[in-house]
């Protein structure tokens, strides 16, 4: 649904983006993950035919983004990092101004307004004047905006900056209610929290390099050597620790109060039950024994590791 080959910008002698290659799945919900300034923004203005490439190419539903911009513009919901309202329109009537530059009918219109104020939860809103919207409503309105013309793909671009913790997890809901609809959808942020648990596959840039991306599952095996363990001591707690320095596998072991202790190992399935098994017949007593999953910020930090100086 969403292809990018090779795909460059370039700012005077400054390379904002390197080539990048890229395959978005039809009906996945792709996480572009990287800090401010990595080349997330400059990638989206490109598939959302906002600036053209310094070398390759992208296509988004079939369309290529530089020879048929028009069928790519068609194609999408474009929700950018800054987006702005206009001052003296009412909700229904901000969203009536985008229908028609779809070219929408004036009835098909009036039912489309309708349906997308009840899905993103703005009917109660629908004769405020948008200027005194709050600013999770106002993204809400925005995002109202991406659909009108009902495109298959959304490509939003820091969609949950700025917003409150509550209305943070609405936008989140909203995502996943939006991916049942069959929508494919791009979303970038550099809070990784805010996509962990609403995409399907994710994609890693820093300094305009796409390091790694796939389905999340397949990118959390590929660092999955960095066991992160999590033990909580009952007794024997100096034992216990005594066992954990002397594997050959440890790299780092934490701490922390009533006896818990954070260990990283660097090893698989067989190591980490050969630990657990040693302690055990040690003598040594655990209130818990826990292989904690990698999170997108341990995915993130194994990932980047080296680039940053």
């Amino acid at each position: 649904m969403i292809t990018l080959e090779g795909f460059g910008k370039d700012y005077g002698d400054f390379t904002a983006v390197d080539s990048i290659d890229l395959q978005i799945e039809a009906g996945e919900t792709f996480g572009f993950i990287g800090p401010n300034g990595a080349g997330k923004s400059t990638t989206i203005r490109f598939l959302a035919t906002l600036l053209r490439a310094s070398r390759g190419r992208g296509e988004v539903a079939g369309c290529d983004v530089m020879g048929d911009p028009v069928g790519v513009r068609q194609a999408i919901g474009y929700m950018p990092d800054n987006f702005g309202v206009y001052d003296g329109m009412r909700v229904w009537e901000f969203l009536d101004f985008f229908a028609v530059a779809y070219r929408i009918g004036k009835t098909e219109r009036k039912n489309i307004i309708a349906n997308v104020l009840e899905l993103l939860d703005l009917g109660h809103k629908r004769d405020d004047f948008v200027n005194g919207l709050s600013r999770g409503m106002k993204q809400r309105l925005c995002l109202a905006k991406t659909l009108v013309h009902d495109p298959p793909v959304l490509i939003l671009d820091e969609p949950a900056s700025g917003l409150d913790p509550r209305a943070r997890i609405e936008v989140k809901a909203l995502l996943k209610e939006l991916r049942k609809m069959g929508k494919t959808i791009l979303i970038s942020s550099h809070i990784l929290t805010e996509l962990a648990d609403c995409c399907t596959s994710i994609g890693i840039i820093e300094r305009g390099q796409l390091l790694m991306s796939g389905p999340i599952s397949s990118v959390y095996r590929q660092i999955r050597r960095n066991r992160i363990i999590e033990i909580e001591f009952f007794a024997n707690q100096d034992a216990g620790l005594s066992i954990l320095r002397s594997c050959p596998a440890l790299r780092s072991v934490e701490q922390e109060p009533e006896g818990r202790v954070i260990a990283e190992l660097d090893g698989d399935d067989e190591v980490v039950a050969s630990l657990m098994e040693q302690l055990i017949r040690e003598g040594v007593r655990m209130r818990s024994f826990n292989d904690r999953d990698p999170t997108l910020e341990d995915v993130f930090m194994t990932v980047t590791k080296g680039l940053v100086t």
